[in-house]
């Protein structure tokens, strides 16, 4: 009997990083058709996933509305790290409400922009990291142009819950140029503030499953952050892997992860960090 069957069936299995969407064009790197609530939850069901957190994408302008739906019809298996416009001029009573939504558990934005570093090195978001601070709403940030910024915001925010997206990794970078920016990445591990995203570790790789070209670096990661810091997830739609096989990668192939802090990595220390019960 394989230890996926031994070990896996009895592990709480949370994917920290999916997207549903019914319209748009996503990036290249995703598949391009629309991928809804039912169609995660029978790929998830083939794949042992217990549930999984939705991103919205960009690129669907109505996915926070079918995330929100989705997660009121699936309790048990979808929550939220949904966004609304930083422009928006009621943003500030949008936050504060922000969590009154079901299984909505916090925020994910994409600040790569040279214009979103000057909004984070400077005062433009102050209200949201000191507001999601003040109602414990965690944000997830991929901002891999800028990495070294999260530094300063978990000092000046220091009970704000910040999560790295993709490990830090820059767009469509794959691997050892996935991952130049390693020391930053590990610094920011002394932050205890800051947790990171463990997702989509198959498309960083050049090689083939178990994609052993880059797993010291995935180790290097994981021993800085440590278990109760370090979430994995898959963000399928943009993997030419299975479900299954981006599971068992933790699971069978990292055995440098003891058995109790993989139950962590796979889904109860996101849990603990999202405050999902």
């Amino acid at each position: 009997m394989s230890l996926f069957l031994n070990t896996v069936d009895l592990m709480k299995i949370v994917d920290a990083h999916i997207h549903i969407w019914q319209s748009g064009t996503p990036r290249k790197a995703h598949r391009q058709m629309p991928y809804s609530a039912r169609e995660v939850l029978k790929d998830m069901d083939l794949a042992g996933v217990n549930a999984a957190i939705i991103q919205p994408p960009a690129w669907d302008p109505q996915s926070n509305q079918i995330a929100i739906e989705a997660a009121k019809q699936y309790p048990t298996r979808f929550g939220i790290l949904g966004n609304f416009s930083l422009d928006a001029p009621d943003r500030l009573d949008i936050l504060k409400n922000w969590k009154q939504t079901p299984n909505m558990l916090g925020l994910r934005y994409i600040l790569n922009d040279p214009i979103h570093l000057t909004w984070m090195q400077g005062n433009e978001l102050d209200w949201l990291w000191s507001t999601a601070q003040d109602g414990s709403i965690p944000i997830a940030i991929a901002a891999s142009s800028h990495l070294q910024v999260f530094a300063t915001i978990a000092k000046r925010y220091p009970s704000l819950k910040l999560i790295i997206d993709h490990l830090g990794v820059p767009l469509d970078a794959t691997g050892d140029a996935a991952f130049l920016q390693m020391p930053t990445l590990l610094d920011l591990a002394k932050f205890p503030n800051i947790a990171i995203k463990a997702t989509a570790v198959p498309a960083y790789a050049k090689d083939a499953y178990p994609y052993k070209s880059i797993e010291s670096y995935i180790k290097l990661i994981y021993q800085a952050f440590g278990p109760h810091r370090f979430f994995w997830g898959s963000d399928i739609t943009k993997l030419n892997c299975t479900w299954k096989q981006c599971i068992e990668l933790f699971t069978e192939e990292y055995d440098w992860i003891g058995q109790e802090e993989k139950e962590l990595v796979m889904g109860q220390a996101l849990l603990n960090w999202l405050d999902w019960q």
